[in-house]
């Protein structure tokens, strides 16, 4: 028996489909908010900024966007915030989107754009500097209301030295009061801890103040990356969601990383809790799993182990590893 032609309804819903995207990809402009959203989320405000145009353009063709399946939208508190739509494999346009923004990954950004979008990411990057040099000395107290020390550091320090069992240097970016500094000094030969308060890394002198093998220094990641050693381990032991740009930051890390060296990333799931922007000087609440593979995948990572720790006062913490593949 011969199949059935598909029906013309079908036909037509995978016609408008494919036309929804192509049109969403056909604009030059609309290409170069897909490049500045590889690098963050931003709000419709913040990406007017960037791309210096009226918010009545802006809003088209982010509906545009949508429209295609490019992007979508994810309410952060009380802001709307616009972000890449990750490929869907099933679909009938997934592997031309993932085509599309690996090439738009791979090319430039227009030299004025970039300069706009460093702009709002300084903006967003000094107000988090201003919280922590502010509750510099509540951050023991502020984190236990999220998820404290305790909760996920001996975890995350077996994954990761499982994932580099013979690392000799690791760097953890934010380290806050120091504690897993300590820890990470006990099994690599030198370790960078690298803040962008400098109140917040007095803090974590005295932690490590008997320490010989640790190094402090300040400075804004991933803007200051260039300035660091590469290292066997990159640690963001819940830092992630204070951080401007999570998707540049984890790309910095990984150029950061030897052949074969490790990423830890322990940070928040999903959750709703609004309060934590002013209470922590949270910017993200919380990720997914399959932002952040994607992001690491985007970077040459590759993921290793994954752990969820219990669920508390209503957060969930994620442990994950990532390696940087060796080259051939």
């Amino acid at each position: 028996m011969n199949a059935q032609a598909p029906s013309t309804p079908a036909v037509a819903e995978i016609t408008d489909q494919l036309a929804g995207f192509l049109k969403a990809a056909g604009d030059p402009l609309r290409l170069q908010v897909l490049q500045v959203l590889g690098q963050s989320s931003f709000g419709v405000l913040e990406l007017c900024d960037i791309m210096a145009m009226k918010q009545s353009g802006m809003s088209h063709h982010l509906k545009v966007l949508a429209k295609g399946g490019l992007v979508e939208r994810r309410r952060e508190g009380n802001s709307i915030f616009y972000r890449r739509r990750l490929p869907q494999p099933e679909s009938r346009e997934g592997a031309l989107h993932g085509a599309l923004l690996d090439e738009l990954d791979d090319s430039a950004l227009n030299g004025k754009v970039a300069e706009r979008l460093e702009q709002v990411q300084n903006q967003r990057a000094e107000q988090s500097r201003a919280f922590f040099a502010r509750h510099a000395e509540q951050l023991d107290e502020q984190q236990e209301l999220i998820a404290d020390y305790s909760q996920y550091a001996e975890q995350a320090a077996e994954l990761l030295l499982r994932a580099c069992p013979e690392g000799r240097n690791a760097l953890e970016i934010g380290p806050g009061d120091g504690q897993f500094l300590a820890e990470l000094a006990n099994h690599f030969e030198q370790v960078i801890g690298q803040d962008n308060a400098e109140a917040m890394l007095a803090v974590a002198r005295q932690t490590v103040a008997e320490r010989q093998n640790v190094a402090l220094v300040l400075g804004e990641w991933p803007a200051s990356a260039s300035t660091l050693p590469t290292v066997d381990a990159v640690v963001l032991n819940m830092v992630l969601h204070h951080l401007p740009s999570p998707a540049s930051a984890i790309r910095a890390a990984a150029g950061q990383l030897n052949d074969g060296g490790t990423l830890l990333i322990t940070d928040l799931c999903p959750h709703d809790q609004h309060w934590a922007h002013e209470a922590c000087g949270d910017v993200w609440l919380g990720f997914e799993e399959a932002d952040l593979v994607n992001w690491a995948g985007r970077a040459g990572l590759e993921l290793q182990e994954t752990q969820f720790l219990a669920l508390r006062n209503g957060f969930q913490v994620q442990v994950r590893t990532f390696r940087k593949q060796l080259k051939v």
